[in-house]
């Protein structure tokens, strides 16, 4: 092989002589770079360049691929990082290392599934980004992905599916934030483009409710589950009388009266702020009978854990969803209201009366003074019996 030593400072050689150049022998330019043409008519950029004391040779690619003038820039790269001590096998080591935005997702997804409340919710993750982010992401590199990238996947959906568009943005952002943390990036180009995308009126959000057919495997399971007696015998009775959380959460025994089968829950509890009354079931009157090894002092039917403290806002409804149900305690009024419409002849005003609603207008309220508490009584019955009838299904999951 021929040695070709015409070594200027830089930039010896020219793009047509990198072009032409055929014989096999090593053409140098400048700052350790060659051009190596082999007898078989390969051609490789080469770098000669101390790197902490030794002398080494790095490939920088085909020059069919790049070019002189890319082969310059990164070998004037490479020389000041190896003056300031650094490695560039190191940092090409690296780069190399660097996942593409699917790599990355996929990678946040395994870590994180463990610590999700179900397989649904993992699924979702993942799934999402696999139709709307992966196909225009999924190949860049984390830190080649640019705000204008993800309004590329955010746009086409922004208005006509709002929701599954802000769940995207918040997963996109999640990866990116994990790549923050791996130092391959600086900021997180799913946050600040609020002022790039249209704005969407915001929708009224409804609670999440259980099919009325699904509600009595729900009670098995919170049943069955490890949960606090308390918070288990609570959640039936929220079911069995179509209460609110609140309500129910902080009942006292000096508002029940269990000879005439009633609970009295006064006005300053109630939404509507009128008290309601609301008559028990057989079932529902079991469940206080076991409640009454709970008795303290406080006078609370379902005392918390702390002494003299109702249970908390969330443990209801975190319960029911760890325990693998999609529903908001709130939802059960709707389970029970779609029942009563749907395998019921009871009067849209007994039902409506049952979830503390006014019905009718300011004239028919003025003349119907009457809660319609003996008919409500019945429809209640009917509730409990339909829940003990109903098929149950236990979901067998470990409350967390």
């Amino acid at each position: 092989m021929t040695m070709h030593l015409n070594r200027r400072p830089e930039k010896a050689l020219t793009a047509q002589q990198v072009k032409n150049l055929s014989e096999p022998g090593k053409y140098f330019d400048g700052h350790g770079l060659y051009l190596r043409v082999d007898a078989n008519g390969s051609r490789f950029w080469v770098q000669r360049i101390v790197v902490r004391g030794k002398r080494c040779e790095l490939g920088l690619g085909s020059p069919s691929l790049v070019s002189l003038s890319e082969a310059r820039a990164t070998a004037l790269e490479n020389r000041k990082l190896a003056r300031a001590g650094g490695d560039p096998r190191q940092v090409k080591k690296e780069a190399a290392a660097i996942l593409t935005f699917e790599e990355a997702a996929r990678k946040v997804h395994n870590l994180h599934k463990p610590t999700w409340r179900n397989e649904k919710h993992a699924k979702d993750f993942i799934t999402s980004l696999e139709v709307y982010a992966f196909p225009k992401l999924g190949r860049l590199k984390m830190p080649d992905i640019t705000t204008a990238d993800v309004l590329s996947v955010l746009t086409p959906i922004w208005i006509e599916k709002a929701e599954t568009a802000r769940r995207v943005r918040q997963r996109i952002g999640t990866v990116m934030k994990w790549a923050i943390a791996q130092g391959w990036r600086h900021d997180n180009p799913a946050e600040n483009i609020s002022q790039a995308l249209p704005k969407v009126g915001k929708q009224k959000a409804h609670r999440r409710a259980l099919p009325y057919t699904d509600v009595a495997g729900c009670i098995a399971t919170v049943q069955a589950s490890g949960a606090g007696v308390a918070t288990k015998l609570a959640i039936e009775f929220l079911i069995l009388t179509a209460g609110r959380s609140g309500e129910v959460r902080e009942a006292r025994w000096s508002e029940v009266d269990r000879h005439a089968k009633v609970w009295e829950v006064p006005a300053e509890r109630m939404k509507m702020k009128r008290p309601h009354r609301v008559p028990l079931s057989a079932r529902a009157l079991a469940i206080l009978k076991q409640a009454e090894a709970m008795k303290d002092e406080s006078d609370l039917i379902f005392p918390g854990t702390k002494k003299g403290r109702p249970l908390a806002d969330m443990t209801l409804s975190k319960l029911v969803k760890e325990l693998g149900f999609d529903a908001d305690v709130h939802g059960f009024r709707t389970s029970f209201r779609t029942w009563a419409q749907e395998r019921t002849t009871f009067p849209r005003k007994v039902a409506e009366a049952a979830l503390a609603h006014l019905s009718g207008d300011e004239v028919e309220r003025a003349y119907a003074r009457s809660d319609v508490i003996e008919k409500r009584r019945k429809m209640m019955e009917s509730w409990a019996r339909f829940l003990a009838d109903e098929p149950t299904t236990v979901v067998q999951l470990a409350v967390r």
